[in-house]
C-alpha cells in the first residue's frame, strides 16, 4: 500500500513536468527508492489522505528529509 502511495505521489509530481515520458509518469524506481522511508517516516499519518497531501507533508519536512528525496522533489519543480 505505502509504496503505491508512493507511486501515486510520484505521480502528481509528474504533472507539473509533462516533457516526462510516459513510463516516467510515476516516477523511476530509484525516484520512488529515495522518498519511500521518507514517506513512511514523515507521512504515515496522512498516507490515506490522498496524494497531494503526501506531497505537501513531504513539502512541509523539506528540512528534515533525506537529500535524495529532496532531489527528487526539486527535479520535479516541487
Amino acid at each position: 500500500m505505502p509504496r503505491f502511495l508512493l507511486s501515486a505521489t510520484l505521480l502528481l509530481l509528474s504533472v507539473s513536468a509533462p516533457a516526462l515520458a510516459e513510463e516516467q509518469r510515476s516516477g523511476t524506481a530509484e525516484e520512488q527508492k529515495a522518498c519511500t522511508r521518507d514517506v513512511q517516516k514523515f507521512c504515515r499519518h496522512v498516507i490515506d489522505q490522498g496524494d497531494f497531501t503526501i506531497l505537501a507533508c513531504l513539502k512541509e519536512n523539506r528540512s528534515k528529509i533525506s537529500g535524495a528525496c529532496d532531489t527528487v522533489l526539486k527535479n520535479h519543480n516541487q
